[in-house]
């Protein structure tokens, strides 16, 4: 296909996943927190959106914001936040992350790519749920879902795990006001229909409009 070809087809694959999924809603429940979220986001590396949720009811609980996190004792966000595994990175991320919001950005995340990226734990991924979902702005989530399901569509080719890659790509392609809900559709079509190890193809609404590649 050609770019203007893959635009056309991404194009439709929006208008198709919007009725499907009318609500573009993140799966991590941050109740509009912008720094529950970042710490969310950083949580849920290797681990399931569910279960981050669970733990963060009892990590908010206890540690409420970021100045309680900057001040938390390590080994007491390790054993709250064991069960997302890889936790001892993961709890000296978050707390690293507080303090430095404190120190430079009074507390408040901040909205650039440039910024957050400054921040302990935070890669693009992150950086870019942050940015579409608390900002507004542009964002491609180049999760699992994302690369997988794209590279199913057609987008580049079937199998590539780049996320850096399947962000530049995706950003030419998507128009930029749909490119933070689309990301979180395709989170809820890759567990509805289009799985990494069983995808439910005779199924697919996509497949049936001839939008993908593998039907």
């Amino acid at each position: 296909m050609t770019k203007t070809q893959k635009r056309e087809r991404i194009a439709r694959v929006v208008e198709h996943l919007k009725a499907l999924y009318p609500e573009a809603r993140c799966s991590l429940e941050y109740e509009g927190d912008p720094w529950r979220l970042l710490v969310m986001g950083r949580l849920s590396a290797q681990c399931t959106d569910e279960r981050v949720n669970i733990v963060c009811r009892e990590l908010f609980k206890q540690i409420p914001d970021v100045y309680a996190m900057a001040s938390a004792p390590i080994s007491k966000i390790e054993e709250i936040i064991k069960p997302c595994g890889l936790f001892r990175m993961k709890a000296q991320n978050i707390k690293d992350a507080s303090v430095r919001l404190i120190r430079d950005y009074g507390g408040q995340v901040p909205d650039t790519m440039d910024e957050l990226l400054k921040l302990e734990g935070v890669g693009r991924k992150i950086a870019n749920l942050l940015l579409g979902d608390l900002f507004g702005k542009p964002a491609i989530v180049a999760d699992t879902h994302c690369m997988r399901i794209c590279g199913r569509l057609g987008m580049y080719k079937n199998g590539m795990k780049d996320p850096y890659k399947t962000e530049l790509i995706l950003s030419e392609l998507v128009e930029p006001s749909e490119q933070s809900d689309l990301c979180h559709r395709l989170v809820l079509f890759g567990r509805e229909y289009c799985s990494a190890r069983a995808p439910r193809c005779g199924e697919c609404p996509l497949g049936k409009a001839g939008l993908c590649e593998q039907a």
